[in-house]
């Protein structure tokens, strides 16, 4: 993850960032099976449940991340790269 405006949040919390690039790894490996699904002609209903599972993985671990750095900012939000709660309000309702 890089650096921004909102912070790196997930970096400091080592089960939230597992959390995350576990939820990621479901994301890509379900995004594979669309792949392979479209490849393989298969069913429009396959294919769609498929990218409604990706779509919800990727989700899922956006909010994660937001949610870390939005604990972070109110534990703490006297700290250096303390995220900006406002900025944190922008990218939670870009996932909403």
């Amino acid at each position: 993850m890089t650096d921004s405006p909102a912070g790196s949040g997930v970096a400091h919390d080592p089960d939230a960032k597992r959390k995350v690039v576990n939820r990621l790894r479901r994301a890509h490996g379900q995004l594979a099976a669309v792949i392979a699904a479209v490849e393989g002609d298969a069913a429009c209903r396959d294919v769609v449940q498929q990218l409604s599972a990706v779509s919800k993985a990727l989700d899922r671990a956006g909010f994660l991340v937001i949610s870390t750095a939005l604990r972070e900012c109110m534990a703490d939000p006297g700290t250096e790269g303390a995220s900006d709660p406002e900025e944190l309000e922008k990218l939670f309702l870009s996932l909403a």
